[in-house]
């Protein structure tokens, strides 16, 4: 797509969270300024209470998706994330982006991964790994995330929460600085599925969380983020249609689908013990 593209209206509003413009390359979203990261419904959380989450962002400072800290050298996010090495920068323990507070810590990628299975149209397997140049230091500020073990599930009707920074209303208006968060119930994959939402689209690699009357949502940009349940990262902020629409709930990679990849891919230089 050429830098003339015009970005269609309705992805700037409801719509823009649909297959089609999922389509646009980051590089479009970027340049043009428009990439949106939205906590629909949320609140502030205590300042440094969730030391795992990492802001992606680019080289310029804006952020453009979110990500957990899973080992020292190693974050885990959405693989639709990816917009190169050389243009992304990690920043962990921060919680406004607005300004410097003495806690944040910075990382270019070394190496970044995308499950091999990612299939950008339908969106099966968005999850990535991103190795760091530098490690962050555990502390006050910063801590590691817990996550499922492999094929563990969480039952339909669990509260569960989903944090980023950005848009608090689907109207947009002015960027909160700090960071955000939603809590939201798991959605049956029957539900989710079923011809009134998403009509067969959810694999066995995602999971639905949302409430029955909507309102309350992840949205593009908080995308790669980290849905936390019974304090473990259950999810990872994937996709959706329109943001917090009672018919489409958000719909997120399922982690414990791909523990065992997490596990071989930072430890495979350690140890040769884990298989599929």
């Amino acid at each position: 797509m050429s830098p003339s593209t015009v970005i269609p209206s309705w992805c700037t509003l409801a719509g823009w969270w649909s297959h089609v413009c999922w389509s646009l390359p980051w590089s479009i979203w970027i340049g043009q300024e428009v990439i949106q990261d939205r906590i629909v419904g949320g609140y502030a959380p205590a300042p440094n209470s969730i030391k795992y989450i990492v802001s992606l962002q680019t080289t310029k400072g804006q952020h453009f998706c979110g990500g957990s800290l899973v080992h020292k050298y190693w974050v885990l996010t959405a693989a639709h994330c990816n917009i190169g090495t050389d243009q992304m920068m990690i920043v962990a323990g921060d919680y406004s982006l607005s300004m410097f507070e003495g806690t944040e810590q910075y990382s270019k990628p070394h190496r970044i991964i995308p499950h091999p299975l990612y299939n950008k149209t339908t969106n099966n397997a968005d999850i990535m790994l991103i190795k760091l140049r530098v490690p962050m230091v555990m502390g006050s500020y910063v801590s590691l995330a817990p996550l499922p073990r492999q094929g563990t599930g969480v039952m339909a009707g669990r509260v569960c929460r989903v944090s980023g920074w950005g848009y608090t209303s689907l109207g947009g208006g002015q960027i909160p600085s700090t960071l955000r968060t939603v809590k939201l119930p798991i959605v049956s994959s029957a539900r989710c599925n079923s011809s009134e939402s998403f009509n067969g689209n959810i694999t066995s690699n995602m999971i639905c969380a949302g409430y029955n009357a909507g309102g309350k949502d992840a949205c593009k940009g908080d995308s790669g983020g980290p849905l936390v349940c019974e304090g473990r990262v259950y999810g990872v902020v994937s996709w959706g249609n329109g943001c917090g629409d009672a018919k489409f709930p958000g719909v997120y990679t399922a982690v414990s689908k791909f523990r065992r990849w997490v596990d071989r891919t930072i430890y495979s230089s350690y140890t040769r013990c884990l298989k599929y």
